[in-house]
């Protein structure tokens, strides 16, 4: 389909003796309504053809038809010229393109990017919305990669503030020298633990002092246990040696439950960066916002910049005791990404309640003259809801990212027992079918909906292997595994020569198998891993109508056989990347 528009230029050059770049002819796939392979719209040239639209997509179509053998016919429906291409031209691009070692591998083209996501609390377990945050960050990164970018993964790990002061002092209050070996619980798990035990007492405390005639907010500044923890995070910040080791202690134990769950999602990082080394980062850079008059001092002593006129508000950048703000760190952290990458693009995971916050962050340092800063995006996405009642929650608000797992593996092994086809599998090779299944199910529910739009996840309907799901795909990858494993096929690119025509089933998927490395442009292009997953469901949903309708292993003509298996060969193939780019394996036997 390279071709095409070379075609059409040469076109509008014999016929109308106009001059049109191929830059300029955009062809879209025919509508399914329609007969055609792809669509040429002639509006935009009418005025140089100086015909009407039809007249000007017949005369286009009659040139095609006539001068070039890959056309096969033509129709025309009001200005949108539908070109039909012939079955030689899509077994060509079986053999000579999809069949090809490199189809959908892109040259490295020297740009590097940075994905940042994840960026956790450790004060608690990673819950259900960190879990679409490091699959879409995951994802996005290696189609990124795919795409010929120099990818760093980059996690910044919140590991310090009042909120990590409330999990220390309540493990030193109630904890009893309680360990996760002692416990068995997670690191991650026994840390948030202590996290609810200081707000369940804090919430005591705020109730008694009210009792004494205390008001809300005056109980709630003057409750011990928050007293506490201030003067707790004043010594941490002092350095001291007790409440410095703690804090190692505790932070380490939630690490290794961090990597536990990062493991079991299959995600991982190049780059770590703790708010610890980071929190002080951006005072320089405050220095410099006041000496170039982008920030302005109010008489308290707190440092501020006026974005009034960009339609947003004053924001505070340093308090008047000097202390940094959230926006200061981020500040100093995107000057230290650029100082130690280079990078040309630095990409933010992070949810939509943080939009405004980006807005103001990068529109900041663009003020300040940081010309990298035009490569910073946030890729900002909605939240996951779960139906009431289909999932047990840790605290009664939030999904614990380990009991999701573990739930997705219970309900693959469930269905997938009830269907019968594991028989015959031994408990180790079920087991990572299970787990295979549940993730797949998990983090395709979660990737195939576009980034910006929050999704209502249903673990039941995710694991269904009929419809838009991971189970589905992942079932036809080994069903078309297990015919190509009986052929004993070997990848070949002859053999099948005397084939002249297609049926529809094949002409289909031929088609839908070429527009792998567009699909794959277009996902970096937007970080979308959405279209991958729709692509790879689309593929699984046309194999499937193909294997239905047309007979593989019985067919008679060995041409037709090698053709066919040729065929299934590299639809797994494809389906197999187009997962593994969203973190997805796929079974061989199911």
């Amino acid at each position: 389909m390279n071709f095409l528009p070379a075609a059409i230029s040469q076109a509008f050059k014999a016929l109308f003796d106009i001059e049109i770049a191929t830059a300029q002819i955009s062809l879209e796939q025919t509508k399914k309504e329609f007969e055609g392979h792809f669509t040429l719209v002639v509006f935009p040239f009418v005025r140089q053809t100086k015909k009407s639209p039809e007249q000007t997509a017949a005369v286009i179509g009659e040139y095609l038809k006539n001068n070039y053998p890959e056309v096969a016919d033509f129709n025309v429906i009001k200005g949108f010229l539908n070109i039909v291409l012939a079955d030689a031209f899509w077994l060509n691009v079986l053999q000579n393109d999809i069949a090809k070692a490199a189809f959908g591998s892109v040259s490295p083209n020297g740009k590097k990017v940075m994905v940042e996501y994840s960026s956790p609390n450790t004060n608690k377990p990673l819950h259900l919305g960190h879990v679409r945050n490091n699959l879409l960050g995951y994802a996005v990164a290696e189609v990124l990669k795919a795409n010929g970018y120099e990818v760093t993964k980059a996690n910044l790990v919140n590991d310090r503030g009042i909120h990590i002061c409330k999990s220390m002092l309540a493990w030193q209050k109630f904890g009893a020298g309680e360990t996760p070996q002692s416990s068995g619980l997670k690191g991650d798990h026994l840390v948030g633990k202590y996290y609810v035990i200081f707000d369940q007492e804090y919430k005591k405390e705020i109730e008694a002092l009210k009792e004494a005639g205390k008001t809300e907010d005056e109980a709630k500044k003057e409750a011990p246990l928050m007293k506490e923890a201030q003067a707790m995070l004043l010594k941490w910040e002092e350095g001291d040696e007790a409440i410095i080791s703690l804090w190692k202690t505790m932070n380490g134990w939630v690490y290794d439950g961090f990597d536990s769950t990062y493991r079991k999602l299959g995600v991982d990082f190049d780059k770590f960066y703790y708010e610890s080394n980071t929190y002080l980062l951006g005072k320089d850079i405050v220095e410099e916002g006041l000496a170039k008059g982008v920030f302005f001092q109010k008489e308290d002593g707190s440092v501020w910049i006026d974005l009034t006129s960009d339609g947003l508000d004053e924001k505070l950048v340093r308090r008047s005791d000097g202390t940094s703000v959230y926006i200061t760190q981020d500040l100093g952290t995107a000057q230290l990404k650029y100082d130690e990458f280079g990078v040309d693009k630095s990409i933010y995971v992070v949810g939509n309640e943080q939009d405004y916050h980006f807005k103001v962050l990068f529109l900041i340092l663009n003020k300040l003259g940081k010309t990298w800063a035009d490569g910073l995006y946030h890729l900002s996405y909605g939240m996951v809801d779960l139906p009431s009642g289909k999932m047990k929650s840790r605290e009664g608000t939030v999904v614990d990212a380990d009991d999701l797992i573990r739930e997705m593996e219970d309900t693959a092994r469930e269905k997938t027992e009830a269907l019968g086809k594991v028989d015959h599998f031994s408990d180790e090779e079920k087991a990572k079918l299970f787990y295979m299944i549940g993730m797949g199910a998990l983090k395709y529910f979660l990737l195939k909906v576009e980034p910006k739009k929050r999704l209502l996840f249903d673990p039941n309907e995710s694991i269904d292997f009929q419809g838009n799901t991971g189970p589905f795909i992942q079932y036809t990858h080994a069903r078309i595994r297990s015919v190509v494993n009986k052929a004993n096929f070997k990848e070949a690119t002859t053999g099948f020569q005397n084939i002249n025509s297609l049926k529809e089933t094949e002409s289909e998927l031929i088609q839908i198998l070429s527009r792998y490395p567009q699909v794959l442009a277009v996902a970096a292009r937007d970080y979308n891993p959405a279209a991958i997953a729709n692509y790879a469901y689309e593929l699984a949903k046309s194999y499937n109508k193909f294997y239905q309708t047309e007979s593989i292993l019985k067919v008679e003509e060995e041409d037709i056989k090698n053709f066919r298996l040729l065929l299934s060969y590299h639809t797994a193939l494809t389906i197999k990347k187009a997962m593994g780019l969203l973190g997805i394996d796929v079974p061989e036997r199911m």
